[in-house]
């Protein structure tokens, strides 16, 4: 799809959902999900969050990100049992009722980052020993990892901790032979993510996995998989070079909308933020469909006669209860 065409679309955006008979409704950043008995119904919207607030919608968001895990689940389906049951429309997952385990699965097979908790500002400062392995020394930003290493952290609406495996055991945040499950199916989806990826000519940097436990008690994979928003891509093609010139590699990069309201806001303390520019709001949803298309391969399509709502609520007439 061309500029011009995300342009001409720019305000068909999904922005909430409030569907009548479909089940109790929570909000999440990016998701509605309404939960029935024994299933729940995951609605990605358009809301691109940042500052711990909105800051934007961007058109096809949604759609790309149930599209693009709804892909990777189908090919990591033999690796471990997923929670999808069906997927009625573009920017909609049913999914298996299962009990969420409050952990985070970060899996990292660089050392990069920024934030206080990555492993490049961590390394810098002087840490070797992150409890579950210890990274040597004269290692360089954006360097590869010998294996794929486990860093979780806890889940929490207020803040999110690392952990240990050993921590995770001692404090029960599940039983032995869960975490062993959880933490060697991490690493396996982890290493055939990094394989397609590559095959498509994308580096898989990092991501996070989330596991719930069905009704019999399976380690079952929830939420997203591999999708733009929960994992770091690197262009294969440009990595050596750039990195032998001392240059960040080539990202999917979402960073240009942040600083722009950095700029030009106060975007954690002002009540209403300005209106992004359509420019860069059409950038960004240019640049997500070209991941989504890098990634599967696949032409990304939609349909731009019908409105997303009334669409998504024809689709999801035999969902109600």
């Amino acid at each position: 799809m061309d500029k011009q065409t995300i342009i001409q679309n720019i305000g068909r955006v999904l922005k909430e959902t409030n569907f009548q008979n479909l089940g109790q409704r929570r909000v999440g950043k990016v998701r509605d999900i309404y939960t029935q008995p024994g299933k729940i119904i995951l609605i990605s919207t358009d809301r691109h969050s940042s500052f711990d607030r909105i800051i934007a919608h961007i058109p096809f968001k949604g759609q790309i990100l149930t599209q693009t895990s709804k892909w990777w689940f189908e090919n990591t389906r033999d690796i471990v049992p997923n929670h999808i049951l069906d997927c009625p429309d573009p920017n909609v997952v049913i999914g298996k009722k299962c009990s969420v385990i409050p952990l985070e699965m970060v899996v990292r097979g660089y050392i990069t980052g920024v934030t206080g908790t990555s492993l490049w500002t961590l390394y810098q400062k002087g840490q070797r020993d992150f409890g579950d392995f210890v990274l040597p020394d004269g290692m360089k930003k954006n360097q590869k990892l010998d294996k794929p290493v486990l860093t979780p952290t806890t889940k929490s609406d207020e803040h999110d901790r690392p952990v240990t495996s050993k921590e995770i055991i001692e404090e029960k945040m599940v039983v032995p032979e869960v975490w062993e499950k959880m933490s060697q199916a991490a690493i396996a989806l982890f290493e055939r993510g990094q394989k397609i990826a590559l095959e498509h000519g994308l580096i898989l940097v990092d991501t996070k996995y989330e596991f719930g436990l069905d009704e019999n008690g399976q380690v079952t994979l929830v939420d997203e998989i591999h999708t733009p928003d929960s994992s770091r891509y690197w262009q294969a093609a440009s990595y050596q070079q750039r990195i032998g010139e001392g240059q960040e590699p080539e990202n999917f990069d979402k960073e240009f909308l942040r600083l722009w309201f950095k700029e030009h806001c106060d975007p954690y303390n002002d009540p209403a933020l300005p209106e992004a520019p359509a420019e860069m709001v059409a950038e960004l949803a240019s640049r997500y469909i070209q991941i989504y298309e890098q990634i599967t391969g696949n032409k990304f399509e939609t349909d731009l006669g019908t409105p997303i709502a009334e669409r998504i609520k024809k689709n999801l007439k035999s969902y109600e209860v």
